[in-house]
């Protein structure tokens, strides 16, 4: 984990704004929400400053959203936080940090997604969302590649969850993450993908998923990583009717294997959010408990609805 150096404050923000935005520098400023890569802080009623604080490649994520969200974010149906200037390193603070649009609402993992019809407004969202990636888009880093690529991670994963008393019997889920890395590989054009749904990355008004923020992980490659956050974000019963509003790239539901991979990612990353929602782990004083119980419920809806 990288620390920056320099307390975040709303009178740091006020004066980064002053210097290279001075425009918007007369807008009210105060915390919204510390994340995993950034602080995010909001810029009057519309607006929200997006500070790296933690993580050494938080820089590099920042210049990517800037760099692509703009040209995708108008044929997506939600809400979702588009860059609207970039702050460049300096004296006052060493990092890039870029000004977006707010999406309003309360993070998933805070306030869950309940309404049963949020599967066919995700389901919209990603097939707006899966198009081909032109040539140039970023890599994914290990996202959206190859699940036999992660398997050492997993079983790792798996071993740890069981040593901490925060999964009884490991081979329900080793069953289905062996089914995906079994089912034939994607073989369609790489499409744009979040990369990162996760119920901390998207938002909710009175239980209904009303906005995707956090595209720092966008990417190009297999869709079914993120068919994974229909397990991850939606209630139970809700995954069929994701599926069966969903449209892929050809314009044709997903196929089996498609499913079967985005259920091993599903298990691959909630297995993350379990050890995360652990308190102490992974650089996060008390860690982040909001992240346990989804993180849970994705596991015990993966195991319930198992071939």
């Amino acid at each position: 984990m990288t620390t920056t150096d320099v307390e975040i404050t709303a009178d740091l923000v006020r004066d980064l704004l002053r210097e290279q935005h001075p425009d918007l520098a007369h807008l009210p400023v105060r915390l919204g929400a510390r994340g995993w890569d950034n602080q995010l802080w909001r810029l009057g009623d519309d607006l929200a400053v997006r500070l790296p604080w933690a993580t050494g490649s938080a820089d590099a994520l920042l210049r990517k959203e800037h760099d692509w969200l703009p040209g995708i974010a108008p044929h997506l149906p939600l809400p979702v936080p588009v860059p609207q200037r970039l702050g460049e390193p300096g004296a006052l603070f060493g990092r890039p940090w870029i000004v977006t649009t707010w999406v309003p609402g309360e993070p998933a993992d805070r306030a869950p997604v309940t309404r049963p019809e949020s599967a066919d407004v995700l389901a919209a969202f990603l097939s707006a969302l899966h198009h081909p990636a032109p040539d140039g888009a970023p890599a994914g880093r290990g996202r959206g590649g190859s699940l036999a690529d992660h398997t050492v991670g997993v079983e790792h994963g798996l071993a740890e969850v069981v040593e901490r008393g925060l999964v009884g019997d490991p081979e329900p889920l080793r069953a289905v993450w062996q089914d995906a890395v079994d089912a034939p590989a994607w073989d369609g054009p790489a499409v744009w993908l979040h990369a990162d749904l996760h119920p901390a990355n998207v938002v909710t008004a009175d239980g209904a998923l009303s906005g995707v923020v956090d595209f720092g992980d966008l990417c190009a490659g297999d869709p079914a990583y993120d068919l994974a956050g229909a397990w991850r974000l939606l209630p139970d019963g809700a995954v069929d009717l994701f599926h069966a509003a969903y449209r892929g790239p050809d314009g044709r539901p997903a196929d089996d294997a498609t499913r079967r991979r985005a259920r091993g990612w599903a298990a691959a990353t909630a297995l993350g959010g379990l050890l995360v929602g652990h308190a102490g782990d992974h650089g996060r004083p008390g860690g982040k408990p909001t992240w346990g119980p989804p993180a849970r419920a994705t596991l015990e809806r993966l195991v319930a609805t198992a071939v």
